[in-house]
């Protein structure tokens, strides 16, 4: 096998005294191969958001908060965020949840390409950068480049400030990018339309990605394997078909029965999880073979 482009070895964020729970993350293993899509999948306060940030060198050691464990970006220890900021915007993007928050309102879309293009080549000149940006919205189905350069975030839609995004992320030809439930503040229609994209442009460029979402239904069509975590702790893992058709642990079965359907009037209401699973430490009856700590493991055929 090939070196994978991230793994992430044993990593434990412990909280600060007073939090609802003693670990953010807890003894979390992922890797992510190359031309790859893997995603974590969890509810609101799993912890994938966490490991994102760690991933990208956004999150240190501060006010009680102590990390531990490695993560390994392109076979270099990157677990003190250092060579991952220098790598950030290069080797490695990331497109956040938001678009309009996430660009920054008080620069033109041209110039903040501008900046984007230089962190991998500063002495670019400006007709140059242009000529990027100008190939890289046309990647992303934008027919007015020009219009688009010379607007600032707010004089753009929300699925065009996402296209903006993800052309901006793939810029620079990234060996992964990190996707932080991109298309969620979208409607249903773009945001299949993004993900559909995000998709295509990832085949293309050969880019690993990381994939943050709660949605299965979204991960169904995306993913090549997902991990679901619950309360920072990886519960089960495997392919996506392995996921979809043989979930073994309760929480993955809860998470799968709670993608809406169009029913027949009368139909049951959507089940609700049950608090015999609530920790994540006990191996379930039907869970399969228990990894560690309980988790359920599976392994790719």
């Amino acid at each position: 096998m090939t070196e994978p482009v991230l793994a992430i070895e044993g990593l434990t964020v412990s909280l600060p005294e007073g939090a609802d729970r003693r670990h953010a993350v807890e003894d979390f293993f992922l890797t992510v191969g190359r031309n790859e899509i893997v995603c974590i999948v969890g509810e609101s306060g799993s912890g994938k958001s966490v490991t994102a940030r760690l991933v990208l060198g956004l999150l240190q050691q501060e006010r009680g908060v102590r990390i531990s464990g490695s993560i390994f970006f392109a076979g270099q220890d990157v677990t003190d965020g250092r060579l991952v900021r220098e790598a950030r915007g290069r080797r490695l993007s990331i497109i956040f949840q938001d678009p309009v928050s996430a660009l920054n309102p008080t620069f033109t879309i041209r110039a903040q390409f501008r900046e984007v293009l230089r962190r991998a080549e500063p002495r670019l000149a400006n007709t140059q950068t242009d000529a990027r940006a100008r190939a890289a919205l046309a990647d992303v189905f934008i027919h007015e480049p020009e219009r688009v350069l010379a607007s600032y975030v707010f004089q753009l839609s929300g699925g065009m400030s996402q296209r903006v995004m993800i052309a901006m992320a793939l810029a620079n030809g990234p060996e992964l990018l990190v996707a932080d439930e991109p298309g969620t503040a979208l409607d249903v229609t773009v945001q299949a339309q993004t993900l559909k994209l995000m998709d295509e442009l990832t085949a293309r460029h050969r880019t690993a990605v990381l994939f943050i979402s709660h949605n299965l239904g979204v991960v169904r069509e995306f993913a090549d394997r997902v991990y679901v975590i619950y309360r920072g702790r990886i519960v089960e893992q495997g392919t996506t078909a392995q996921l979809f058709h043989e979930p073994r642990h309760p929480y993955t079965r809860a998470l799968l029965a709670a993608i809406p359907k169009i029913s027949a009037p009368g139909s049951p209401d959507l089940p609700e999880a049950s608090p015999a699973f609530a920790d994540p430490l006990v191996v379930h009856a039907g869970c399969g073979e228990p990894g560690p700590e309980g988790a359920c493991w599976l392994s790719p055929s």
